[in-house]
């Protein structure tokens, strides 16, 4: 069996190597991935196809993402993993640099994510898109939207 440490493992070099247009396969067919912080407005995935989307649409080509610094917190639940990391961002578009911080609370079951919260510095890979002026906008734009939280997916789920 695939273990949640496994799994992140092959997310983060995945991504870190840019194949994007695989990593989907690691998530549940019914799987829910939330991003808390994201700019404008939180947002929830449901579904592998989702998932899919956000990571062969824009996000695949805006940057460049090389993970470093990796620390696995293992939970007293077996399916669990909190993950804080590092990345060095690139833009693609405009070549500029950047070091975030990251953390994953991640949730596997048979060796695929059924749930995931992703806790990304939005605004620090806004910066170096030269993307600030269409954050202001989105906020301008974005209707509210409120999420409440998902609570943990026991295996009867």
């Amino acid at each position: 069996m695939t273990t949640p440490c496994d799994v992140f493992s092959a997310l983060s070099d995945g991504i870190s190597e840019g194949r994007f247009s695989e990593l989907s396969a690691l998530y549940a067919e019914d799987t829910v991935v939330e991003h808390p912080q994201a700019v404008p407005r939180p947002t929830r995935l449901h579904g592998r196809a989702a998932v899919h989307e956000r990571f062969t649409s824009a996000l695949a080509g805006a940057l460049r993402l090389k993970r470093k610094n990796v620390v696995v917190h293992e939970t007293t639940d077996p399916e669990v993993i909190v993950a804080e990391y590092d990345y060095d961002a690139e833009s693609a578009e405009t070549g500029r640099t950047i070091s975030t911080a990251n953390i994953q609370v991640l949730r596997v079951r048979d060796g695929l994510i059924v749930h995931s919260r992703d806790y990304h510095d939005y605004l620090r890979l806004a910066v170096i898109r030269d993307g600030v002026d269409q954050l202001v906008q989105a906020y301008e734009q974005a209707p509210p939207r409120e999420l409440s939280p998902i609570g943990p997916r026991t295996s009867s789920d």
